[in-house]
């Protein structure tokens, strides 16, 4: 059969990234200090395309995450699964990243109830100049953290509370190939910058205890962000990173926001 994609192409645009989004499929990782789990990911990968080729091979994107899926991955091994994709495209650069769930079992403060509490999280890889000697891969880890933080001047100036709401704190860190972060403890630093942490079940002694918890522990987005930083510069494995801290307010049709860039 005749093969389209093979045609030369006279336009002379080379394509940055070309490839296949949203591909469904269950992943298997490492977990610290418990067995490994499987767990359902969403992947986008590509690679470059020279300006003389009409297409890629959409096909051949699967096929390698099929062969990659089930291997236990530290997130920092995406970068086989990267060299596997640029070769069997035969291209020079590549770009592949798991979005995913992930479920880490957390206790009430007081009454210790375990149950799963779920966060957002993806890994990502970059491959460029596949095969020469400058050949340079970056991978990224990010995580998506609820807690609650809790309004310094509310708390200063109401005699009667201080307003309190989940925020969203975001970080994409990278570190070199021969590390590794572990997922638990990324989000379990950033939790203890907040006002409070959030957790999937509260009999009403937890919810006493969060609440006079934020309430003693107000801070702004600012403050939360800043602590955060602060964490991730003392982790010397770290080479840069992305901080952003989202508040979703309670008393405004808006959110307060801050953002931090480093290395």
């Amino acid at each position: 059969m005749k093969d389209v994609q093979n045609l030369k192409d006279t336009r002379g645009i080379d394509i940055q990234k070309v490839g296949v989004k949203g591909v469904e499929l269950p992943l298997t990782i490492q977990r610290k200090d418990a067995d490994d789990i499987t767990i359902y990911s969403s992947a986008t990968v590509g690679v470059s395309l020279p300006a003389d080729y009409k297409g890629t091979h959409m096909s051949r994107f699967v096929e390698v995450l099929n062969e990659w899926h089930t291997k236990h991955l530290l997130g920092i091994d995406i970068k086989g699964c990267l060299e596997a994709i640029v070769k069997k495209l035969n291209a020079k650069n590549g770009y592949l990243k798991f979005d995913f769930k992930y479920f880490i079992n957390k206790k009430s403060p007081v009454t210790k109830i375990s149950a799963p509490m779920c966060y957002d999280c993806f890994f990502e890889g970059i491959l460029d100049n596949y095969n020469e000697e400058d050949e340079e891969y970056r991978f990224y880890l990010g995580v998506k953290v609820p807690v609650t933080t809790l309004c310094p001047c509310s708390k200063e100036i109401s005699e009667y509370g201080a307003h309190n709401q989940r925020a969203i704190v975001s970080v994409k860190i990278t570190y070199p190939e021969d590390e590794h972060i572990w997922l638990e403890d990324l989000i379990g630093g950033v939790e203890k910058c907040a006002s409070a942490e959030l957790y999937p079940l509260l009999k009403r002694e937890d919810e006493k205890y969060v609440t006079e918890y934020a309430y003693d522990n107000p801070k702004f987005v600012e403050d939360v962000l800043r602590d955060v930083v602060l964490m991730l510069r003392k982790n010397e494995i770290i080479d840069s990173f992305e901080v952003e801290c989202e508040s979703l307010e309670s008393i405004h049709n808006h959110s307060a926001w801050a953002y931090q860039q480093e290395g």
